[in-house]
């Protein structure tokens, strides 16, 4: 199960028999069930997982309101790190979508992992980059761009996903209703 995730981490770094030993220790396998939390509001995130199968979501609780503004599938790491690296209680949920298996790392196993992997941090580094950079493009998009421009962007982007998300959440993510999503499909479906 771990195959993926080396492969995952060997894409940013070089690793030697030693270190994949090292962190075949140091992440632990767990199954998440459909509907189920990685991380509930309220709790403090004490892991980074990374999906070897199944789909989550992130969102806020928003008066009573879920607003989903992320998705994660198989080979993306998953945390909050505003929450994981200061270990506060988080303001967002992390939720599966699908029953999930998952690798995970502990706060202190991933101190551990910085310090015996040559290019830990360097990892560590390039990851929280690529989370900080999609984090303001969404934010952008989401202030700059038309509901359906961004249901366009996320058809290109996530096509293998369409099927496996509800409209409800694909609505959500996009910030708009439901029935909005249908009048959008709609529209893109006749220019086509």
């Amino acid at each position: 199960m771990t195959n993926r995730l080396i492969t995952s981490i060997q894409s940013l770094i070089d690793l030697d028999l030693v270190e994949i030993n090292t962190i075949n220790l140091l992440f632990k396998e767990k199954s998440i069930k459909k509907g189920d939390f990685f991380l509930a509001e309220g709790q403090v995130c004490k892991h980074v997982g990374f999906i070897v199968n199944g789909l989550m979501r992130y969102y806020i609780n928003d008066d009573g309101e879920d607003k989903t503004y992320a998705f994660a599938k198989e080979n993306d790491f998953i945390c909050n790190n505003e929450s994981f690296i200061p270990q506060l209680p988080s303001s967002k949920s992390i939720q599966a979508l699908e029953d999930c298996e998952i690798l995970q790392i502990s706060y202190n196993d991933l101190q551990t992992f910085y310090q015996s992997i040559r290019q830990g941090e360097r990892f560590g580094r390039l990851v929280i980059e690529q989370v900080f950079i999609q984090t303001l493009q969404d934010l952008s998009s989401f202030y700059t761009d038309t509901p359906e421009y961004r249901y366009e962007q996320f058809i290109k982007k996530h096509s293998d996903l369409q099927q496996r998300i509800s409209q409800y959440h694909i609505a959500s993510y996009l910030g708009v209703k439901p029935q909005s999503l249908s009048r959008i499909r709609k529209r893109i479906s006749n220019l086509r």
